[in-house]
């Protein structure tokens, strides 16, 4: 016999969104409920309608097959689908996950309504109870309910069959820039409740205090019994009944005998609005009375006191404009892919609150439940995204009338699941799907249900940033360059917010130009921030052994960005997969587990709560760069940072200071007359214990310099500089002498943006060296060579003059204007082996580059040289400090060799090659060399985010012409043995 469910083949058919599903609500009940998750029986059929076997393994739910030694295996791309049949087809293999187990149904569940919830399935899934078809639902990151009350029976035991088919006509509007999984990945529960039950709320609080809750009513029986009401409290406080309500829908002729409507309402005095810097909820319970007045129902929440509006160009928050510090964040884990836990999700929002975020886009689908509950509570604004996503057919599939009912489905649903949450101030339309009648469908109905949120959408918004008569409320384009963000700010065009729903992408080493991006932000009316992308990068952890995933019964995940032993970070292809987009998943701020990258402290120096506004008479400015909050909760050291001697520390103390107010306070210390150059850095921690902070946290670093550098002079020598034939330098603690250096490891940016092809085609990354002329003259040597491009020459000078202790190199470069832009203008050399201590003054002590460098204080820093480098899970171009004034490397005997800038510059010391970076696709290829390869550079060209956005500005370039710069080379023994400071917090 066919199965009626399959027979309908709901994944070929866009117009079916569900059958049987119960309508999405924002009820929250503390049910009579049983949790459904664990081993189930499993079958992995290579079709929806192929039959099933006879052996059954098992499956953990909630959990991706495709992690779990099916044979199935995580597949990823961006914008292609993975298969070529296009909308609504599917290919011919389609995995099919066939879950069962057996569910004991209490006794005492007699005469309620039994529900079966389903937390997420990707991509359709059918619903069988005792060999009983009893629903389909698609959508694969929301939840699907169905009432079991007429298919079970309380007291005895059913088998309840889900049915996951992968590829559907759903996956053409679920092509987000994601793996590609199957399997049930959220919660599966079974609740009873009574038949008489709270079928929604939706809750408004504004931040005057005003509280409404609108209660929607039915009876699984058929028609409403007479004589129920509702009841709520407020922190245990009494709400009251609105008779007028109830009164007008008793009057409305199209009163219903099936549905029923009441509203509770009160005005709190003294009201604690809610915003992210002081999240405030207050407990709200309502309860549905039965005609005797016990109870049939409650729901229980959390909720907040807060407005949300668009005055003119500005999105407000209970009447501030707020920047939006924001990430685009994906439901992600290196072990279970789409099914983070509650604890990794609060390990998540944590993270992001220390390093200055307070927004969050949920791309590119409803997120996990909990995340909006940690939201509301830890103080994040969420933009809650649709799951909608169309990118390789968005234009066929946005006006497509058999999609339709599938963009207002997913939109309503989300909307009806979230409304009640504080935390989401905008409703998201979804993501890269054109623009067409299926959105302002969507956004029609949104707007009629919930009138108290701007909407907002990229594909209608980018057609023109000053409509007014489209589907999006803020203008939120992506990737846009800020020049063209300013100039329309200052067009006296512009007609709404214009906060960018993706920027600075933060792929590999990454997110070139932020503080300038955030500099035009904060100085430019109408500008108000945007949504970093994204905060993870996509790794799988993958055995070396047999290329297989981990999955959940994963050994660890290591730390510092790096994998397990025997380990490595998947990204595409490295499942065997042929259809794939390569490193373009690892584009995040944090490594898959979650270890800060640098650009990290980047961003949190610009977010800064507190800030250095200047030097004056008086003393140091600082500025309360908050909304909502005073310093009061903050606390601060100032550290004075001196290039020729010991710092000094002072407790600060931070002035009361109400939001955007600045003030004088005086340093505690007198400046010493001599050192040379100092810099002042407040370390500001927090005063008391945070809900997502300890006492004592770090939150930012503001600096200032006090006084520049001092002219140095080197005294001659009148030893002779050993320098061979071929003018290259000799030296004890050298294993390769110092030459030309315009090339490095292609970032990420590098390599999409198109730049890195441009300079192997110039043949920078071979560049052939000639000796022009060797000429000595008593203490100095000077060493003329010319290195050969493909297409051009520089003309190279080193001068070697012996000085006291060691020897200077003056060097000067000339390159042609075929050369105009170029990765770096700089000495390369290496050392002996043995010398594994840096220390140095400069910038630090995480890694940073010209333009990422407002997040690395000034100061004397101190690493191991294997913690100079930070692993981009692609090897590339990594571990530069930037504003290096001088550095020393030392090993363990004492021996020691120290270089001296001539100015700040950018320096890196790792145990790589720019060719041994570029020829390796993960780190486990990469073999460290025992000595140390140091550059020095008198310019090093910025980041940029050209991997999908625009590239560095013009100011962080590296021009043709001549460039100069020079160093001082001291080696032998140390004074003195040298302790590791610690990287950060």
């Amino acid at each position: 016999m066919t199965d009626p469910l399959v027979a309908l083949r709901p994944w070929e058919a866009p117009e079916v969104t569900s059958w049987g599903r119960l309508p999405m609500n924002a009820a929250v009940r503390r049910p009579e409920a049983r949790c459904l998750d664990g081993d189930w029986r499993f079958q992995l059929l290579p079709a929806p309608d192929a039959p099933l076997g006879d052996v059954w393994s098992s499956s953990q739910v909630p959990g991706a097959w495709t992690l779990q030694d099916t044979g199935d295996l995580p597949q990823y791309t961006n914008v292609r689908m993975p298969f070529a049949q296009f909308p609504p087809g599917t290919p011919a293999a389609n995995p099919t996950g066939v879950y069962e187990r057996e569910v004991e149904v209490p006794g005492d569940w007699v005469g309620r309504r039994i529900v079966l919830q389903v937390g997420a399935a990707e991509s359709v899934l059918l619903v069988h109870v005792d060999e009983q078809p009893v629903g389909i639902s698609k959508d694969s990151h929301l939840a699907a309910e169905f009432d079991l009350t007429d298919v079970v029976r309380p007291g005895s035991g059913s088998v309840v069959r889900l049915t996951v088919v992968k590829w559907s006509d759903a996956s053409h509007i679920e092509d987000q820039d994601q793996w590609w999984h199957g399997g049930i990945t959220r919660s599966v529960m079974l609740y009873a409740t009574d038949p008489l039950h709270l079928a929604d709320v939706t809750v408004r609080a504004g931040r005057s205090g005003e509280l409404r809750i609108d209660c929607t009513v039915r009876d699984a029986r058929g028609a409403l019994p007479g004589g129920w009401h509702v009841s709520g409290d407020l922190e245990g406080l009494p709400l009251t009944q609105d008779a007028e309500f109830d009164r007008v829908n008793a009057e409305d002729e199209r009163v219903s005998d099936f549905l029923g409507e009441a509203r509770l309402h009160t005005t709190v005095a003294d009201v604690r609005a809610w915003n992210a810097e002081t999240p405030e909820l207050y407990d709200l319970a309502v309860r549905l009375h039965r005609p005797d007045g016990t109870v049939a129902d409650a729901s229980h929440h959390r909720i907040g006191f807060r407005d949300v509006e668009i005055a003119g160009r500005d999105l407000l928050i209970n009447g501030e404009r707020v920047f939006i510090r924001g990430v685009n964040r994906h439901d992600f884990h290196p072990l279970t892919g789409r099914t983070p836990s509650g604890d990794d999700m609060r390990a998540d929002l944590v993270l992001l609150k220390r390093f200055g975020f307070n927004a969050i886009r949920t791309s590119h689908y409803p997120n996990d439940p909990a995340l909006y509950d940690l939201a509301d509570e830890l103080g994040f604004y969420v933009v809650d995204e649709a799951d909608i996503e169309s990118h390789d057919h968005a234009h066929e599939i946005a006006d497509d009338p058999r999609y339709l009912n599938a963009f207002v489905d997913r939109v309503s649903r989300m909307v009806l699941r979230d409304k009640n949450h504080p935390s989401v101030v905008i409703w998201s339309l979804g993501n890269e799907s054109d623009y067409g009648a299926g959105h302002d469908a969507a956004a029609g109905w949104v707007r009629r249900h919930d009138p108290t949120r701007p909407l907002q959408y990229e594909g209608a918004a980018k057609l023109d940033w000053a409509a007014t008569d489209d589907a999006s409320d803020i203008a939120c384009p992506m990737y846009a360059p800020i020049e063209d963000c300013v100039a329309h700010a200052l067009s006296g065009r512009q007609t709404r917010p214009l906060i960018q729903c993706e920027y600075s992408h933060a792929m590999g080493n990454s997110n070139g130009t932020l503080a300038d991006h955030w500099a035009a932000i904060e100085s430019t009316p109408g500008l108000q921030g945007g949504f970093i992308w994204e905060f993870w990068d996509h790794g799988i952890l993958q055995r070396l052994s047999d290329g297989k995933p981990v999955g959940r019964a994963g050994t660890g995940l290591y730390g510092g960005g790096v994998a397990a032993p025997g380990h490595r970070w998947a990204y595409g292809g490295d499942f065997g997969e042929t259809i794939h987009d390569g490193a373009f998943i690892a584009d995040g701020v944090v490594f898959p587990d979650r270890t800060p990258k640098p650009a990290l402290y980047e961003h949190r120096e610009i977010a800064a709560p507190v800030r250095i506004e200047g030097v004056r008479h008086e003393g140091i400015v600082l500025g309360n760069h908050q909304h909502f909050r005073g310093l009061d909760w903050l606390a601060g050291q100032w550290e004075l940072s001196l290039a020729d001697g010991p710092g000094l520390t002072a407790p600060a103390r931070l002035p009361d200071l109400p939001p955007g107010e600045t003030a004088a306070v005086r340093l505690p210390f007198e400046l010493p007359r001599d050192g040379g150059e100092a810099w002042l850095t407040l370390r500001v921690t927090t005063a008391e214990d945070q809900p997502w902070a300890p006492r004592g946290t770090e939150l930012c670093l503001p600096r200032v310099r006090l006084r520049e550098a001092a002219a140095r002079e080197d005294s001659p020598a009148d030893q002779p500089v050993e320098v061979d034939d071929e003018g290259l330098l000799r030296h004890p603690l050298l294993a390769a002498a110092p030459t030309l250096c315009l090339w490095r490891a292609p970032t990420d940016n590098d390599e999409l943006g198109g730049i890195a092809a441009r300079w192997r085609d110039w043949g920078l990354d071979a560049l052939a060296r000639t000796v022009v002329s060797v000429r000595r003259d008593g203490g100095r040597t000077t060493v003329d060579a010319e290195y050969a491009g493909t297409t051009g020459v520089v003309r190279h000078r080193q001068v070697f003059t012996a000085v006291e202790g060691g020897i200077r190199v003056d060097e000067e470069a000339e390159l042609p204007d075929e050369f105009h832009d170029v990765a770096r203008v700089g000495t390369v050399f290496e050392t002996a082996s043995g010398l594994d201590l840096l220390e140095w003054f400069g910038q630090g002590p995480w890694e940073s580059y010209p333009d990422r460098s407002a997040g690395a204080p000034v100061g004397h820093h101190c690493l191991p040289v294997e913690e100079l480098f930070t692993p981009y899970l692609r090897p590339q171009e990594s571990g530069g400090r930037h504003g290096v004034r001088r550095f020393t490397l030392s090993a363990p005997d004492a021996t020691a060799l120290a270089v001296e800038l001539d100015a700040p510059r950018q320096v890196s010391v790792t145990r790589f090659r720019a060719e041994d970076l570029t020829a390796a696709a993960h780190h486990d290829e990469l073999v460290p060399r025992s000595g140390c390869v140091v550059h020095l550079d008198a310019a090093h060209r910025g980041l940029g985010t050209a991997s999908c956005g625009p590239d560095t500005s013009a100011s962080y370039l590296v021009p043709p012409g001549v460039h100069r710069w020079s160093w001082t080379l001291r080696g032998g023994r140390a004074a003195g043995g040298v302790t590791p400071a610690p990287a950060g917090d």
